[in-house]
Formats: C-alpha cells, structure tokens, sequence
C-alpha cells in the first residue's frame, strides 16, 4: 500500500519469490516521495473539494502544469489520486490526509517526509559511527514549521489516546510532573478527570506554544505550569527537584541511548513522592502477540530511525522496568491500551522514602 497488487501479483511476489521484493520498496518510496510533494504542494487540500483538471489545479497552486500533471498520473497509479474527467482524491488520500486540525496522519506524512529527505541521508553514517550526523532536536528546533508539524502529529496521536490512557490510570493523581508533554494534552486529560490535579509540563520552548494555548482554552491555565527545558537537563527553576503524585514519561524514553534513558527513569523516580506512580507510555520493542505484521514493520523501521537521529531506539518492556526497579520502584504493570498504533503503559510505584 498504496500501490495495489491484485492476488497474483501478490503472490508472485510474496509466496513464489518470483520477482525481488526490493522492487516493490523502490516503488513505496516513489509513492512515499511523491505523496509527501504533493502535500507540500496542496494538492489534496486543492482536490479536497472536488476533482479538478491539471491546467485548473496548476492555476490554483501556481506551479507549471506539465510537471504536475506527470506527478498526478504518479499518484493516480499509486492510489492516491483518482482520474475520470478531471483528478480527485484517491482511497489512500481521502480521508487520511486532510488537514483539519484534528487530523493526525498529514502531519505524519509531512514530518516523515523531511526526516527520510533529510535525516535519513545520514543514515549509513549513523550506523557505522554509532551516533547521529545531526541530532533530531536541534536540526528540529532550527525549522519553527517543522516543529509545528512535529507537535501537529503528537498532538494528534495523544488526542486518540488520552482517554484511553486515563481510563486505564485510575485517580487520584494529585501534582503531576509531565516531561516532553509539550502539547499539555494529557496533563489537561488528568486534570479534567480529577478536579484536585495540578500539573507542571516540561518541554523545549518550542514545543510549549501549542501546550499553553490548549490549557488558556480549556480554563486550566491555573492549574498547568509551562516550563521551558531540556528533559535531559534539569530544569532551571528545579522542576525535577519538587516532590509530585504522578510524573509521566510519554513517548520519550525511546528518544535517548541506554544510559540516557535509564538515567531520565532514576530522575523521574526521585521525582515522586512515597506512594507517587511513574507513567511510561511508549511502543515497546516487544509488542504483544498477536501484532499484525504492518505495525511490526513500523515498529522496526521507526526504531532505525530513532538510531538515525535521535541516538536512541525502542526498548523492551523488560528493559524499562529494570531501570524503574533499578531506581527502587515497584509494582510494575504492563498495561495495554485499546487505541490505534502500538502504544503501552508502565506504571510503577515509589515504595521507598
């Protein structure tokens, strides 16, 4: 997807290894690159409203006809878009990449598309010298719609999630630490679930905007702080030095090496209170039986891109909880969450004084 092979080509491919596999990836890449051209473009906003004709899409986006007409008829046989009269959008376009704002996968689409035309590029180099050419924050924090795009996709996907991730975390959470929750959607989740909650997000200043207007709308402006800051640093006003109920750790373990990473859980643990709980919401390295092969592939793909620019990768379940026992917590659970996309919860205890 989205190129369509009917059975027998499938099979060709797939089940007779007749034909090599890579060719099939060369042509997701093209469809993957031209899907991304054409959303930077505006092409599916353009024909969101109904098909078009390449001189009347051209004249509207300003850009030479003959060109894109060449990319239309690309996306047409990669299923992005439809031909009869004019050009419409295609089943792999419609409705996943509009772009209201509560769309999750454009800016999915948007933000893979720089990071494998970019990134990626250093990908050979990354492997053989164990460390990212280019570290992802910075080359992100020098591009402010790149970031939006980022926050865009994370806010999105924690849209989808939070209630579910509340559902499954049971109140009272009392003063909650929230680090790289920069879009503050759970730390309003949990204060809207339990009134007495008050939340301290911590996050680069970048990632922040989007956060403090959520919260300033959602009449929670009192009750969540916004601190700029590196999570790998401690904050300048001591935000990890205070004492708190609930600190959360959401999809950004997976960001830091080994060390980094099992250094971020000790922090977050002298972070609590007795009795306080540690949250990690992450996509595991080992998921659960029975993942469909898709978000496994994903899961391997997006973990090598994580080495490739981040220095980090996905971590075993196993491999988190000994960091969280190793920092003298306890009772930890594995939580699945009945959302899209392969997220999980950790939840364990400070038990020690």
């Amino acid at each position: 997807m989205p190129l369509y092979l009917d059975p027998e080509e499938l099979r060709v491919f797939r089940d007779l290894n007749q034909g090599p596999g890579g060719l099939l990836d060369l042509i997701g890449a093209m469809a993957f690159r031209a899907a991304g051209t054409a959303q930077r473009l505006g092409v599916f906003d353009a024909l969101a409203s109904g098909a078009r004709t390449p001189a009347e899409l051209a004249a509207k986006l300003d850009v030479a006809e003959g060109p894109l007409t060449v990319l239309l008829d690309a996306l047409t046989g990669f299923g992005y878009v439809i031909r009869d009269d004019g050009y419409g959008l295609g089943p792999a376009a419609d409705p996943w990449l509009g772009s209201g704002p509560d769309e999750w996968f454009a800016p999915t689409l948007a933000l893979w598309h720089e990071l494998i035309g970019e990134l990626w590029t250093g990908l050979e180099e990354a492997v053989r010298a164990g460390r990212p050419p280019e570290p992802y924050y910075p080359w992100l924090e020098r591009r402010p719609g790149t970031s939006r795009t980022f926050q865009r996709m994370l806010a999105g996907m924690a849209r989808a999630a939070a209630p579910a991730v509340v559902a499954a975390v049971p109140g009272p959470y009392g003063r909650l630490l929230d680090v790289g929750g920069g879009h503050a959607i759970y730390s309003a989740a949990f204060c809207e679930a339990a009134p007495g909650t008050t939340a301290t997000v911590v996050d680069l200043p970048g990632a922040l905007e989007e956060g403090r207007a959520r919260a300033g709308e959602a009449g929670l402006a009192g009750r969540i702080t916004f601190v700029p800051g590196d999570l790998t640093a401690p904050a300048a006003d001591g935000a990890f030095d205070a004492r708190h109920d609930t600190v959360l750790l959401f999809n950004v373990v997976h960001g830091l090496d080994p060390d980094g990473a099992a250094e971020l859980v000790a922090r977050a643990a002298r972070a609590l209170r007795p009795g306080g709980r540690l949250l990690v919401l992450e996509p595991y390295a080992d998921p659960p039986a029975g993942t469909r092969g898709h978000t496994t592939a994903f899961l391997g793909g997006f973990s090598l891109n994580l080495a490739a620019t981040q220095g980090g990768r996905l971590y075993t379940f196993a491999e988190v909880a000994g960091w969280a026992g190793a920092a003298g917590l306890g009772a930890v659970e594995r939580i699945p969450l009945d959302v899209p996309g392969s997220d999980e919860l950790l939840v364990a205890r400070q038990e020690t004084v």
